[in-house]
């Protein structure tokens, strides 16, 4: 700016030197006027290339050339996952293999201009439970994956470990079955003991499911008489509930229940509730399916929608959550100390999203929205 002020007063002088003069002026306007005009339009783009610089910098949430590093959950499609014939390709790898929802938007994020963002990526595999709580730690610096924004996962061993960024994708829960159990098995309320339905712990379609079928209560309390096999070291372990402070939710357990990871099977104590069936990652909920060896994946609508596509029409979404209500947002991870970042990030994913008002429908009908945007972005 200094620059620019020094010349701007050096073109001051030079036109009253030459209005001083008019003879000056008359005699070689041919030559005089020419240069004022360049002078003039190059001061102008001074001012213009000067002003963009110093908002880019103001507007850069990484000011230090940092390149962030992105832990991605890889088993969540059609949100968050690995490109497994790309992660083997020595010329692809990073943030080339990791494909999704997600990870358009992030890339569209490095494309802002003055935005300041780079990312190098990493695939972070099972267990799902807990991933938000690794930007608390020093190998991550942002973690997605179809994580659900809930105040509960932000706290680590009583004190506040990480925050989110603003809410860029919805979900709500479903029910995914064979086709041929589409009318048996459309509602919620239609599961008994006979019907096995998988889940993944500490997802939110796992703690949906409990609640709509009476296992848990809306604080996470098993109901009595409920039966967890647990499975360690090959050896299996049951608790039974007593109904008072045994709880599962989907950001944690009680400290009787501790070994959640390694649960196998809730068995109901009552009949009109499902037999759950736990599993690590999200294909072997679907495998599963296929094998029969469960009748019902308990999942977002974005996991099983796009499942129910890549089948053909073996399997199909039925039942929804029916409590419209329960909509939620997903964001990325990040240290509560990033406070400052989150917020210049969310102001990227904010124009990006429309403020929420482009989702994961917009993206399946436009891969590019998100990376359109931000090329077009001032």
């Amino acid at each position: 700016m200094k620059i620019l002020e020094t010349k701007t007063r050096f073109l001051k002088r030079y036109i009253h030197f030459v209005n001083a003069d008019f003879s000056i002026v008359k005699l070689k306007s041919t030559l005089t006027y020419p240069f004022i005009a360049l002078a003039l339009i190059f001061l102008v783009t001074c001012a213009s290339e000067s002003e963009k610089a110093s908002e880019s910098a103001e507007q850069a949430c990484v000011k230090d050339d940092r390149v962030l590093r992105i832990g991605f959950y890889s088993d969540f499609k059609p949100v968050s996952y690995l490109d497994p014939v790309k992660d083997r390709d020595p010329n692809y790898g990073g943030c080339h293999s990791y494909n999704g929802y997600e990870a358009d938007l992030l890339k569209a994020l490095q494309e802002i201009d003055g935005a300041g963002l780079s990312f190098s990526c990493y695939p972070i595999s099972s267990p799902f439970g807990g991933i938000w709580l690794k930007a608390a730690q020093n190998e991550y610096d942002i973690v997605g994956g179809g994580i659900t924004i809930r105040e509960d996962r932000t706290i680590y061993d009583g004190e506040p470990a990480i925050v989110f960024t603003s809410g860029h994708i919805s979900f709500f829960q479903t029910l995914l079955v064979r086709s041929e159990d589409k009318d048996v098995l459309d509602s919620y309320d239609r599961l008994t003991s006979s019907h096995r339905v998988g889940v993944v712990a500490k997802t939110t379609g796992e703690e949906r499911l409990l609640q709509l079928t009476g296992i848990i209560n809306e604080s996470g309390i098993l109901v009595s008489g409920t039966r967890i096999v647990i499975e360690m070291d090959g050896k299996k372990v049951e608790i039974i509930a007593d109904g008072t402070n045994d709880y599962i939710n989907a950001a944690g357990e009680s400290e009787t229940l501790e070994h959640r990871k390694f649960f196998k099977h809730i068995l109901p104590a009552q009949a009109t509730m499902p037999q759950v069936v736990y599993y690590n990652q999200e294909a072997d909920l679907l495998n599963a399916l296929k094998n029969e060896e469960i009748d019902a994946v308990a999942r977002g609508y974005a996991g099983n929608s796009d499942a129910s596509v890549e089948s053909g029409g073996a399997f199909v979404v039925t039942a929804r959550d029916p409590d419209l209500s329960k909509v939620e947002r997903g964001g990325f991870a990040l240290a509560v100390e990033d406070a400052d970042l989150v917020s210049c990030i969310n102001q990227k994913i904010n124009m990006l999203t429309d403020n929420g008002k482009i989702d994961l429908e917009d993206w399946n009908e436009d891969n590019l929205v998100f990376m359109n945007r931000a090329r077009n972005s001032e």
